[in-house]
């Protein structure tokens, strides 16, 4: 059956084209269609499916998923996510995680589930993604953390070099070292204070509304059904695959 869902536009290509390894200008050998490679990849991401279970019309399964693998170790998707991602709106930051559970897919990796950022929690087997977005909730960053431990562990490497107005972010992450830190940058703080505060500071509630953008940046993750049920034995491919999905979702 012809697959009739291909979801990269010819203006996203244009985009992604020049990043792609294996082009005639490259040295070495020419890739096959990049582009349907990337429909392939992209096919994976929404269905869950098994590798080898990709239609034919994408090439063989078992090397379009050595090029996945290739090319997210190259950093190729992460180029990819970067041409496609317009200038993030730095005037207001959000931080916020998502819990996703492992598939039984996702384990069984070289040296064991405590070598990649999979944790045992009340839901079992879990990753969090940890992810900064800008105003507009389009993603700028994201780190992975086994879903056992606390989301302000992952803070420092996503605001880490980075400027922006104001932040955003639930109770999770009311902590004295990010008020601190980021009093210290003049940034104004709307992070929604914990009960056990014995001075809670006073945020704007309407400012706060805003950080619904970033949960709907989840759900549009989500979508990715690869995503939300965690079916990459290795960090470095659930990675690759987070900044495909959000290529796409920041590009729309």
């Amino acid at each position: 059956m012809p697959i009739d869902r291909h979801i990269i536009t010819d203006r996203q290509w244009l985009k992604i084209e020049p990043h792609c390894l294996g082009k005639k200008s490259d040295p070495g050998r020419t890739g096959g269609d990049a582009r349907l490679f990337l429909e392939g990849v992209f096919w994976i991401a929404r269905t869950v499916a098994q590798w080898r279970d990709l239609p034919a019309e994408f090439g063989k399964w078992n090397s379009v998923y050595r090029r996945f693998r290739d090319w997210g170790l190259a950093g190729v998707f992460e180029r990819i996510f970067n041409a496609l991602s317009e200038e993030p709106d730095m005037e207001m930051a959000m931080i916020d995680g998502t819990i996703v559970k492992v598939h039984r897919h996702g384990q069984g990796s070289k040296g064991g589930t405590q070598s990649q950022a999979i944790g045992k929690s009340k839901g079992g087997w879990t990753t969090k993604i940890l992810a900064l977005t800008d105003a507009l909730g389009n993603l700028v960053r994201f780190v992975l953390l086994p879903g056992h431990r606390f989301d302000t562990v992952g803070v420092a490497p996503l605001i880490d070099g980075i400027s922006f107005d104001a932040i955003l972010a639930d109770k999770a992450f009311d902590s004295n070292w990010i008020i601190a830190d980021r009093n210290a940058r003049g940034a104004l703080i709307c992070i929604s204070q914990h009960p056990r505060r014995s001075n809670p500071l006073q945020i704007d509630l309407n400012i706060y509304k805003c950080r619904h953008l970033i949960e709907n940046f989840f759900c549009k993750l989500n979508e990715f059904k690869r995503i939300a049920m965690r079916s990459e034995k290795t960090d470095a491919s659930f990675k690759t695959m987070i900044y495909a999905g959000a290529a796409l979702i920041n590009s729309r």
